[in-house]
Order: structure tokens, then C-alpha cells, then sequence
């Protein structure tokens, strides 16, 4: 790898991690920056998810006061998560480089769309706070199903997996959006976690990438945590919707 290669994939990292702690979305920007330098496409996906994740680790600590009193609620979330985690990244690693490159344009566009949609999603959850309902049994266990294809998803791409997570908790009536986003991001970090035990375990990780990128992101995002109010969540999520857009788009066409 040159110099500008690294200086590429560093800069989209450090960009990652801004756009993860603001609104996120950065998997949109540091997976197509490895691809632009020639990576294997599995390689790169796998590479993104262990260089982003400790960025996404430290981020958590933000949230610690929404966190408390959350536990019944995570372990009832975590297994799901996990399982669905280990089942994506396994069959990430099982898709031939050929047809993962055909997956490419949609799963871009896939994870552009539930981004767009994120705000939409959580202004609705906010407006339905006083109209909370008691989720029944059938109501739990087909969210916890949901919450196992959730994970499948994100161990398998990853971009897009906090707007589903906080529909599923808006569904069960969850009406605290603060509190939701941190037990989404907390199983979120669950999910990219054990697909990044897995990616590590298969070698399919370029390490020298992922030392560039993981310092590059941690960066990002304390910087972005910062930024967060002068550069406001909507400015940052349609640029990521933007990007994400021009990347499926190009993909498309290449």
C-alpha cells in the first residue's frame, strides 16, 4: 500500500468516525474508500467492521446515563443480536468475492435508503411517546426474531442496522429516543463485535489497513462528538445520503 492509498483510507476513517458520532452512516464512506484502493470487496467489508469498531466502543461511553436501568432490556436483545452477528459474518465470508461484488451496488443502496429514512422513523417515535402500548408476547418474541435478522444483517454489511433496531423498539413501545439510541448503539456494538471475532478469526482483515483506519476513526469521532452541534445531524446525514448515493450509483454503472 503507497502513501496515498493510506492517506485515502485514513481520511475516509477519520471521516467514519465523525459521521458515526454525529448521525450515523460511516460505513458508507470507509468500505467504498477500500474498494476505491483495490481491495478484495469481502476483504474490504470485513476490514471496515474491525477498524470501526473500537471508534464505536469508546462512542458508547457518551451514552452511559441513558444506559442505567436498561439491562432486562439488553439481555433480552443481546442473544438474538449475537447469534444473528456470528450467522451474517459466517455467511459474509462463504459468499464468493463475485457475487458479493453484485451485492455491492445494493447493499450500498439498501443501507442509503434506512438512513434517509432514520429521521423520518424517529419523529414518529417521538410524536407516538404518549401513545405507548404494552407489547403482548407475540409482540416480543417477533421482535426478538426481527432482532436476530437485524443482526444477520449487520454481522453480513452492517450499514443501516440502528434505524431498524429503533423501529423494532418503537414497535414494542419504547418511547424514551434517548434511551432507545443507546441500546441501540450498545447492541449494535454487540453485533459489529462478534462479526469482527469472526472476520479476524478467518484472515480475510488487512491489518496494516486497519491499524491506519481504527487511530483515523477514534480521531473522527472525538472530533465529530465535538462538531455534533455546529455542524447539526441533518447537514451530516444528507451528505452521508448523498455519497451513499453517487457510491451505488457509480457501482452500478462500473
Amino acid at each position: 500500500m503507497n502513501i496515498w492509498q493510506e492517506a485515502v483510507i485514513a481520511a475516509a476513517a477519520f471521516a467514519a468516525g465523525m459521521i458515526n458520532s454525529i448521525a450515523g452512516g460511516g460505513t458508507l464512506v470507509s468500505f467504498p474508500a477500500l474498494l476505491w484502493v483495490g481491495r478484495a470487496s469481502v476483504a474490504a467489508n470485513a476490514t471496515s467492521t474491525v477498524a470501526l469498531w473500537p471508534a464505536s466502543l469508546a462512542g458508547l461511553f457518551g451514552f452511559r446515563r441513558e444506559l442505567k436501568g436498561s439491562g432486562r432490556d439488553f439481555a433480552l436483545f443481546a442473544a438474538p443480536s449475537l447469534l444473528g452477528g456470528v450467522l451474517g459474518a459466517l455467511l459474509l465470508l462463504r459468499t464468493p468475492s463475485a457475487t458479493f461484488d453484485r451485492l455491492v451496488p445494493f447493499l450500498i443502496l439498501f443501507a442509503t435508503l434506512l438512513l434517509a429514512a432514520q429521521e423520518p422513523v424517529s419523529r414518529r417515535l417521538r410524536a407516538g411517546r404518549e401513545e405507548g402500548h404494552r407489547p403482548t408476547r407475540a409482540w416480543w418474541t417477533g421482535a426478538l426474531i426481527f432482532q436476530f435478522c437485524v443482526g444477520v444483517y449487520g454481522g453480513y454489511f452492517g450499514a443501516g442496522i440502528g434505524i431498524l433496531m429503533l423501529a423494532a423498539l418503537g414497535l414494542l413501545g419504547f418511547t424514551d429516543i434517548h434511551r432507545m439510541n443507546a441500546l441501540k448503539n450498545l447492541l449494535a456494538i454487540c453485533i459489529n463485535g462478534v462479526a469482527a471475532v469472526c472476520f479476524i478469526a478467518s484472515g480475510e482483515v488487512y491489518w496494516t489497513d486497519v491499524l491506519v483506519m481504527t487511530f483515523a476513526a477514534i480521531a473522527g469521532g472525538y472530533l465529530g462528538a465535538r462538531l455534533a452541534y455546529r455542524l447539526g445531524r441533518r447537514f451530516v446525514r444528507l451528505a452521508v445520503i448523498v455519497i451513499g448515493l453517487v457510491m451505488s450509483v457509480s457501482l452500478f454503472l462500473r
